[in-house]
């Protein structure tokens, strides 16, 4: 059983990539794995509080996920979106442990501490206006890194705030 799950938290440690073998003429496929720290940021006077939170194991899957591993660092904000399942395991010991993932992930690196975004060229059959939509002047442009309904990353900016619409954009107030 499974529950829809987003949030945003930071990555904790560098992403692991997992390849499986091709299925016939199928190309192969991998998992990413990011260990991501969720906080319950609850907001006081004196500024918002840690009350807790929890670490969990974020799962991408597709055929791209090596050179998406090369996007996620740790003490990256991101946004996850995915399912929240628990998974059990035996331990060394032969115990029964069990942990919080998050799988068939969508991941979105947030804007945070990030220096520049440089995006590569779009080869997916993509509209050549939507490869080149420039980001809004002022408005900090984010990369989303997760696949898509085809397996496909994503990316784009996001200018959906309306900050950095300029003046020649929007009507004057005399008119």
């Amino acid at each position: 059983m499974s529950t829809r799950f987003t949030n945003d938290g930071r990555i904790g440690t560098p992403p692991e990539v997992r390849m499986f073998a091709s299925n016939g003429n199928q190309p192969p496929r991998g998992v990413l794995r990011l260990n991501v720290k969720f906080d319950n940021l609850v907001p006081t006077e004196d500024g918002p509080v840690d009350k807790g939170g929890f670490w969990a194991n974020v799962e991408i899957f597709g055929r791209d996920v090596e050179q998406w591993a090369n996007l996620y660092q740790p003490g990256m904000s991101v946004m996850v979106d995915g399912r929240m399942v628990r998974d059990t395991w035996q331990d060394q010991n032969g115990q029964e442990q069990a942990a919080f993932k998050v799988t068939n992930a969508r991941v979105a690196i947030l804007p945070y501490r990030i220096a520049s975004v440089e995006m590569a060229p779009a080869n997916n059959g993509a509209p050549a206006s939507a490869q080149n939509a420039p980001a809004g002047e002022g408005a900090p442009a984010t990369a989303s890194s997760a696949p898509g309904h085809d397996g496909a990353p994503t990316s784009g900016h996001d200018t959906s705030s309306g900050q950095g619409a300029s003046s020649s954009d929007a009507p004057s107030p005399g008119a």
